[in-house]
């Protein structure tokens, strides 16, 4: 039975993963008013390449979580299955508490990039879109696979302690 802080988790997951599906539609929609505008019009829309580079940018980063929790993620798994239960289980309890590590390091120097970006007023070439809400934007997003992974460091200790 899932508890109350898994589905919290799946529910913030789900909706950072609409927020990634909304920013592919507009990848989708910014890259057909382009090239249709181009072809048919003679008119290119302006700074069309910087917002589809940052729709990308939300769109991998915001479905990230949800990716980790369907399982939809690259994984090795051909010789961790051979092995017994407890060896399966400090081996990915080790990937599990690594991969939090990293992401918390993500959202540490994500936060700091974003308050450089903040200060010194980087933006996009063409369209000058400022980049500080992206890179807080995607530490705001790794927070919940850093709550995925740490269910996932759990259910791997609960599978190394279980006879």
């Amino acid at each position: 039975m899932p508890s109350k802080f898994d589905a919290l988790t799946r529910q913030v997951s789900a909706l950072f993963e609409w927020i990634g599906v909304v920013a592919m539609l507009v990848m989708m929609v910014i890259t057909c008013v382009d090239v249709i505008g181009a072809k048919v019009f003679l008119w290119r829309l302006l700074g069309a390449i910087d917002i589809v580079q940052l729709a990308q940018i939300v769109a991998i980063s915001f479905a990230t979580s949800m990716t980790l929790i369907i399982g939809r993620h690259i994984q090795v798994e051909f010789f961790v299955n051979r092995l017994p239960k407890r060896a399966q289980g400090v081996i990915n309890g080790g990937i599990s508490l690594l991969s939090l590590a990293f992401f918390l390091l993500i959202i540490w120097r994500l936060s700091l990039a974003g308050y450089t970006f903040k200060v010194s007023g980087e933006h996009s070439a063409t369209a000058y879109i400022p980049y500080y809400p992206f890179a807080f934007g995607i530490a705001l997003a790794c927070i919940p696979v850093c709550f995925v992974l740490t269910q996932e460091f759990l259910k791997s200790l609960r599978k190394v302690v279980q006879k």
